[in-house]
């Protein structure tokens, strides 16, 4: 990319299998799975009753006012900015937070807030939905929610790219500095989508596991045996900051943003390219912002859904892209451990590709237990893998065929 060099000073990720940089990196070198039985509604009648549920703790979980005048989507976002803030050292009150942007992801907004006024104006009428219900579920509620709770006046935008949200969302931030609009930006993406409605959407297309009985194996990205998501929630901020920026402060650089590729299937609404030919574009123009050759890649954090067709053409996509580098680079899906959080998962796996660069370390893939031979990549299975890591792909490819690729450098 050119202009200002983009880095990334702290992250906050909010996940089922760990919250704060350190539980979270620590829990995906254990191999923790973070799916169980569903325990926010009644889920006996339908097919699928397994998710990743976020626990927060009481440090960061909402007052009793913030609670019920807030969606739970916006919960998970404040509370990985806080934590973001934290890793960063970044005290915005030093700040001119005119140069302060926010840009937070989502692919279902406030779909609980949605589906509980739904109910009462179903039930018992108009009169008795919250008065807040419009702005609760809104989609720009997190990142209007973080701006306000942290006085931030520069940009703050919202990012609706289904899966890809999350990911995008570092791409308009990176943009906001390069473009010379912010010195900092907080983005991410934030989802909570365990709702009665949405598992059931996504279990009658058949697109989640059914696992229900082995909730630990149900996320499986790349394995013989996969048969598809685990629905999950959870937000991840990242700290953006110009790089001089971040040098006036002191502050510790975790990585950089190198370069990025977008692009369009134009194909389906809901399944990707057969041929992965969106995605391989996407990671074409990520290497060729970054100025790197397929041989310089040396680890991929991989969409890594765990559905049929989804897996098959992200790798059709990596071997189409990186050739005969495909083969050779080393592979991981967070997915298989924390579920598919939708439109915060790009951010959440940017924050993975942030600590792998950062610690020099693979993170692990769960119950990869027979590898699909028809993928043909080194999907790294139950052990974390020690590497000399200086150049990282983050995948995040969406309903809408939306494909988005990071590019993080050490």
């Amino acid at each position: 990319m050119t202009g200002p060099r983009v880095v990334v000073t702290g992250v906050g990720p909010v996940t089922p299998i760990g919250i704060g940089r350190h539980d979270f990196w620590h829990a995906q070198l254990k191999g923790v799975s973070g799916i169980r039985t569903i325990t926010r509604f009644d889920a006996t009648g339908l097919p699928v009753r397994i998710v990743g549920e976020v626990d927060l703790p009481p440090g960061l979980a909402p007052g009793r006012r913030e609670e019920l005048t807030t969606d739970r989507s916006t919960h998970l976002a404040l509370a990985a900015t806080r934590l973001a803030l934290d890793d960063a050292g970044l005290d915005l009150t030093a700040l001119d937070r005119d140069r302060v942007g926010v840009v937070i992801g989502t692919g279902a907004g406030g779909a609980s807030s949605w589906e509980r006024n739904a109910r009462l104006l179903q039930t018992d009428g108009p009169g008795r939905i919250g008065a807040r219900s419009v702005v609760m579920s809104m989609a720009n509620a997190p990142a209007a929610n973080v701006a306000i709770a942290h006085g931030i006046t520069g940009p703050s935008t919202s990012v609706a790219t289904a899966c890809a949200s999350g990911a995008e969302a570092l791409i308009v931030a990176s943009q906001m500095i390069v473009s010379g609009e912010a010195d900092v930006v907080l983005a991410g993406g934030a989802e909570a989508p365990i709702t009665e409605l949405i598992v059931a959407g996504f279990a009658r297309v058949g697109a989640l596991s059914t696992r229900n009985a082995e909730p630990g194996r149900a996320g499986r990205p790349f394995d013989a045996d996969r048969d598809g998501f685990v629905l999950g929630e959870g937000a991840a901020v990242l700290v953006l900051e110009s790089q001089d920026h971040a040098r006036s402060r002191g502050a510790e650089v975790l990585a950089a943003l190198e370069g990025y590729g977008r692009t369009s299937d134009a194909h389906h609404v809901a399944g990707p390219h057969p041929e992965g030919a969106g995605a391989a574009r996407a990671i074409r123009r990520a290497l060729r912002s970054a100025g790197w050759a397929p041989s310089d890649v040396s680890y991929v954090n991989a969409h890594g859904t765990g559905t049929r067709y989804n897996d098959d053409a992200e790798a059709k996509a990596l071997h189409a892209a990186l050739g005969d580098a495909a083969a050779h680079v080393p592979v991981s899906a967070t997915k298989s451990m924390t579920g598919h959080a939708l439109g915060a998962a790009g951010a959440v796996e940017a924050v993975a590709s942030v600590l792998a660069l950062w610690y020099g370390t693979v993170p692990p893939t769960l119950n990869l237990d027979s590898p699909d031979p028809a993928i043909g990549l080194d999907v790294v299975g139950a052990e974390p893998r020690p590497a000399e890591l200086r150049a990282v792909l983050s995948d995040s490819f969406a309903f809408g065929g939306h494909n988005v690729v990071l590019a993080f450098g050490a």
